[in-house]
């Protein structure tokens, strides 16, 4: 009777054994394999609200519904920390600590936070000017970390272009920015160098926060203004295109929602396509086990022509009647 049960007790470790063996091989051994019974979780912030970034985070949703990530299939964190940095670092703190299956920062600051915060979980960026310069990726073929996404460089030299289409006279263009972003002082720079070639002279003038907007467009006497692809620029876009008014100059923009706003026009990238695509890269993770790393850094090729024949009529000027056929969107009010 006890070589009875002993046998029965070996039969029943030994099975014990083969499914611990089983469900053991099924996680660990294959950690980048999906569970399709869960819900993928991501976390998603923003620096700001503005049309141009919540058009990001928009379009990454559309593009994840697309591939099936909806409804029980994904459950999303989104946090915004309004421009604050604090609040910012603290945000990607905290998805540092939960357990996410990736991360989306939206826009350069909140790309910078995530990366020194998270370490082992898929990040993917978007609306990042430069993702190098800003020490996201090694390089934007080869990242090298669990940080890579989406660019939106912009073509700068294409849009002051528009300067001269719009304002043959003009030789200055005033450009506000934030000192403490990288992604705007790049842009300077490309502005600075472009401009040579055009007969143009830049002015700028640099701030620290939104409410600075508008007295520092008010500081520069120029021919025009070119607004890049600033958080705190755009988000106190409203200020400076009443200044424009005021000087009776145009506004070039670096994105395609500011020319909706009043800038007078631009060459730019559709930003709730590049939320698209950034769901591409990340559905390859997800689903494909790529991996950051080896992924490299993704841009849109094709950026369109907006412009806005009212805001032109407010400052005095007239879009060529070439512009306005060649333009993607024509806004009139």
């Amino acid at each position: 009777m006890n070589i009875s049960r002993a046998s029965k007790m070996t039969a029943l470790f030994a099975a014990t054994a083969l499914l611990a063996t089983a469900c053991g091989s099924g996680g660990s051994g294959d950690a980048s394999a999906p569970d399709e019974a869960k819900p993928v979780k991501i976390g998603i912030s923003q620096i700001q609200s503005h049309p141009s970034l919540d058009a990001v985070v928009d379009g990454f949703k559309k593009g994840m519904a697309d591939a099936g990530y909806s409804g029980d299939k994904v459950s999303y964190d989104v946090q915004n920390p309004q421009g604050d940095q604090s609040t910012n670092t603290a945000i990607m703190g905290q998805f540092a600590q939960d357990k996410l299956d990736l991360v989306l920062a939206v826009a350069t600051p909140t790309a910078q936070a995530a990366a020194q915060a998270i370490t082992d979980t898929p990040v993917l960026f978007s609306a990042v000017t430069d993702p190098v310069a800003a020490k996201l990726v090694a390089s934007n073929e080869a990242p090298g970390g669990n940080v890579t996404g989406t660019s939106d460089k912009n073509p700068v030299k294409e849009q002051l272009e528009l300067v001269k289409k719009v304002a043959p006279d003009a030789k200055t263009v005033g450009i506000v920015y934030s000192s403490g972003e990288v992604n705007s002082a790049v842009q300077v720079k490309w502005a600075e160098e472009a401009a040579a070639d055009l007969g143009l002279e830049i002015k700028k003038s640099a701030i620290s926060a939104s409410s600075e907007v508008q007295q520092a467009a008010s500081s520069l006497d120029v021919d025009a203004f070119y607004v890049p692809t600033d958080n705190n620029v755009v988000t106190a876009l409203a200020g400076l295109l009443q200044t424009a008014q005021t000087k009776q100059v145009p506004v070039i923009a670096a994105d395609g929602e500011s020319v909706k706003r009043g800038a007078t026009a631009t060459y730019g990238i559709n930003y709730e396509k590049l939320g698209e695509q950034t769901a591409e890269m990340a559905v390859k993770i997800l689903k494909d086990g790529a991996k950051p790393a080896d992924m490299p850094v993704e841009t849109l090729t094709d950026v369109d022509l907006y412009v806005n024949t009212a805001a032109a009529k407010k400052v005095g000027v007239e879009i060529p009647q070439d512009l306005i056929d060649q333009a993607a969107e024509v806004y009139k009010k």
